[in-house]
């Protein structure tokens, strides 16, 4: 057997690169990480992406409670009272923590780290060139593609860093803006809204969808209208023929558009603001790495095509996280890290990605959900009922003065199998956890029931969510003593 210098080189330190180095490490391999970033160790995931932007939004939500608890507080917006400096402190001081963790955690597991931009040479060696230029190669049994994602650049402007921002740039904002512009169509534009519109920032989002997050069940779509409304936030839709002035004078910027079926055909819109936040579509760190010349199969898009072991069209080379694809999660990254690790070095590995994994926007509530919606559930033939329980009904609602929220179980009312679970409000992002370990283990609606939940909790939410769909059931005609049999 040839000798490499290594078991496993990794381009990337991100989620997906991170645990499949922990988990290597566990198999007694011999692990290099190559990270492009001269300073940090952790990629997107801590530095500019996922770990910063919800340390800001915590410091938002907050901030938001307080006024909401105090209604004289409110008198006043948040930019006017708080400094931006301050906010984003909080988010430093967690960074400098992750990176630190990180660092510390390759090193107490014996795994080897090298700075610099690397190349594939052929399937077995890496070519990286660090930041004096000088070149040095490596070698390896396996390699793991973790190189994450970039944004796409705007069509019809520029992002100066200054006025028009970026998801890199807006995290060194020097104060709160009064006004904001948002450009995007996906979760990261909801985001961001709520985060700065809970400041007190003046938020429209311009969308090129016709459809804002069609993707959410239709009652999860109806909370988040008021959501958006209580924020005030107007989402403006089907938008197109985007361009950007700077008005040097004002010290603004003018957003001009036209909007798809637009009556008035070619009229064009103005909206002047303070700063523009493009959150593009992203794009796989695919160029430049020497994939085609080692016949690594890419998708139109540039996304490396893998199979469920996250394998790529080469044997011995696999992708995880960003550069492989939907669904570009750092959870579901963590996960595709430690299965493609899994695959190389153990024997018989049966591991794959669940069917059904959590989804998290971190929005102000947050949204997540499980499964298929309602109308999915429908469309694929099922029996089904649903129950709801709303914030406003829960006890830890009143105590938290949280009033906004819906949990939604979507479910077959002949076998009372949860098909789907959605949930806007407080605490979404750890609540969608229970129901999801019920839905995986095989336990049915009456799980909730049956069992005793703390109290008061946001997951009394469950209980009561099921005795609404028991409910739902039992008008249907089924005897009560067969339900809860």
């Amino acid at each position: 057997m040839k000798k490499y210098d290594y078991d496993v080189i990794i381009l990337g330190s991100g989620p997906a690169g991170f645990s499949c180095a922990m988990q290597s490490s566990k198999f007694d391999k011999k692990v290099l990480v190559i990270e492009a970033n001269q300073d940090h160790l952790g990629g997107a995931w801590i530095n500019s992406g996922t770990v910063p932007s919800k340390a800001l939004r915590e410091t938002s939500r907050i901030i938001q409670r307080y006024q909401n608890q105090f209604p004289e507080e409110a008198k006043e917006k948040p930019y006017s009272k708080y400094l931006m400096g301050d906010l984003l402190s909080y988010k430093d001081q967690i960074l400098e923590s992750k990176n630190k963790k990180v660092e510390n955690d390759l090193l107490k597991n014996e795994v080897d780290t090298y700075r610099g931009y690397g190349t594939l040479k052929d399937n077995h060696t890496i070519e990286v060139k660090n930041w004096e230029g000088e070149k040095k190669e490596f070698t390896a049994e396996y390699i793991l593609l973790a190189t994450g994602s970039h944004n796409k650049e705007p069509d019809g402007f520029k992002v100066d860093h200054d006025l028009v921002l970026d998801d890199n740039s807006v995290l060194s904002l020097t104060h709160i803006p009064r006004r904001m512009v948002i450009i995007g169509s996906g979760i990261n534009a909801l985001e961001y809204a709520t985060t700065f519109s809970s400041l007190g920032t003046r938020v429209t989002i311009l969308s090129y969808t016709s459809e804002f997050l069609p993707f959410l069940d239709e009652d999860i779509q109806k909370e988040l209208g008021i959501v958006l409304k209580d924020h005030s936030i107007e989402v403006i839709k089907r938008v197109r023929d985007l361009s950007i002035s700077v008005n040097d004078l004002r010290g603004s910027v003018e957003v001009m558009h036209t909007l798809k079926g637009d009556k008035e055909k070619g009229r064009k819109y103005v909206l002047e603001t303070e700063h523009v936040l493009y959150l593009g579509k992203k794009l796989p760190n695919t160029n430049g790495v020497g994939l085609e010349d080692v016949g690594v199969d890419l998708d139109e898009e540039g996304f490396v095509k893998t199979n469920g072991t996250f394998r790529t069209s080469v044997d011995n080379i696999f992708a995880a996280g960003d550069a492989s694809g939907f669904p570009r999660l750092a959870s579901a990254s963590f996960s595709q890290g430690r299965i493609a690790s899994c695959e190389m070095f153990r024997e018989n590995n049966s591991l794959e990605m669940p069917d059904q994994i959590p989804f998290a926007i971190y929005s102000i509530p947050e949204i997540s959900n499980i499964g298929l919606t309602q109308q999915e559930a429908i469309d694929k033939g099922f029996n089904v009922a649903v129950g709801r329980a709303y914030y406003k009904n829960i006890t830890q609602g009143d105590v938290s003065n949280q009033q906004t929220g819906l949990l939604k179980i979507v479910f077959d009312q002949e076998t009372f199998k949860i098909l789907g679970i959605h949930i806007i409000g407080e605490r979404a992002s750890d609540l969608i956890h229970l129901g999801q370990a019920v839905m995986n283990l095989g336990g049915d609606i009456r799980y909730f029931i049956d069992h005793v939940l703390n109290y008061p909790t946001y997951s009394e939410a469950y209980r009561i969510a099921a005795f609404n769909g028991i409910n739902y059931v039992h008008k249907a005609g089924v005897k009560y003593k067969k339900i809860l049999k």
